[in-house]
């Protein structure tokens, strides 16, 4: 059952992108030169709100600039999109056009968000830019190797590129299209909860608030099929306490809990969590160097503070009962420990 008390410790600290992790975005084309930074965007003049279609603020502001740097920055933006989108390939440029550079002023990154026109047929997409931080890079590269989701973003000093995640807001579906679901359409949305609960506490992803993810509809024949995706990556492995990576603590998710409750017997949700397990197992080990190479990135790096390691170990071992988890010395370790075990019951159920 969800909980109303306040999970999260204090505000989370960006950590800087170390030598070791630095080259390990080199060698997987992850860092690449760009003309812009995150600090070059905040040079705006003015800004105005930005309201959604019911007139409510999105806490999103429109930013306005000289007309000499605008100029600048919409050259550079379009330089990064055909870096993120055709490996630098300019040949699309004269036909792009910067429609809006807004800035968040909610949340821990405060990113720009930016929206990119194809003037020849009006077809648009998005982007954002944010500051570089060594646990946000750690969760989009871990989504990456470990979800069913290709994750495309670029950083380079201390800017980081990422890639729009399209869908339907999870707060602004629980609120406004899950009632109107049918009652098949509910058990599938309550099994894909159940799978996307299980891969972010397994690789230690927290604040899974309903505004942190988004749910994509697909029409499949006579069906709609949903999928449930991570937007939100600034909790990697950083808080102590193991409830902020499970889902089913957040207030935000209690309909979500509540649906599985209600459509899920206990044995499919175990079944449902196996499969989601035995996913990431074979990730892994179809990945293996790429993997090994993260994890020894983050067991030589600082991502959280040591009084959140220490409870996350004694929190761990009682969920888990292994007692592994006592010798970790960071957020590496436990995750690599995590994996491990992840990896070795699948290993030991494949071969039975």
């Amino acid at each position: 059952m969800a909980v109303e008390k306040k999970l999260m410790s204090k505000k989370k600290p960006a950590f800087p992108v170390n030598e070791m992790l630095g080259a390990y975005l080199k060698n997987y084309k992850r860092d690449i030169n760009i003309s812009i930074y995150y600090e070059d965007l905040l040079r705006f003049q003015g800004s105005v709100t930005v309201y959604d279609k019911n007139d409510e603020d999105t806490l999103w502001i429109r930013t306005y600039y000289s007309d000499s740097d605008r100029a600048e920055i919409d050259l550079s933006l379009k330089r990064v999109y055909t870096l993120l989108h055709s490996d630098g390939n300019e040949d699309t440029m004269p036909f792009l056009n910067v429609d809006a550079v807004d800035y968040c002023t909610f949340g821990n990154s405060k990113p720009f968000r930016i929206k990119i026109r194809n003037i020849l047929n009006d077809n648009f997409t998005y982007f954002y830019v944010k500051k570089a931080d060594a646990s946000r890079i750690y969760g989009l590269e871990l989504e990456h190797i470990l979800s069913p989701y290709s994750m495309n973003f670029l950083v380079h000093g201390n800017t980081l590129i990422e890639e729009h995640i399209a869908g339907i807001p999870g707060d602004d579906f629980i609120r406004d299209i899950l009632p109107t679901c049918t009652e098949s359409e509910k058990s599938q949305i309550a099994k894909e909860f159940v799978k996307f609960k299980e891969r972010c506490l397994i690789r230690l992803l927290g604040d899974m608030r309903s505004y942190n993810y988004v749910i994509t509809p697909t029409h499949d024949f006579d069906q709609i099929i949903y999928k449930i995706r991570a937007i939100d990556f600034d909790q990697q492995s950083f808080e102590g306490n193991l409830k902020v990576y499970n889902l089913q603590f957040m207030k935000e998710n209690f309909k979500m809990v509540e649906m599985v409750s209600k459509k899920l017997q206990n044995d499919s949700i175990r079944q449902y969590k196996i499969e989601e397990r035995s996913y990431m197992a074979k990730r892994m080990i179809t990945t293996p160097r790429r993997t090994l190479r993260l994890i020894k990135c983050m067991k030589n790096d600082t991502i959280s503070y040591p009084e959140n390691i220490e409870l996350l170990k004694k929190h761990l071992m009682q969920y888990v009962g292994d007692v592994k988890f006592k010798d970790c010395a960071n957020m590496g370790e436990i995750l690599e420990t995590i994996l491990a075990f992840v990896k070795r019951n699948y290993l030991d159920i494949s071969t039975k």
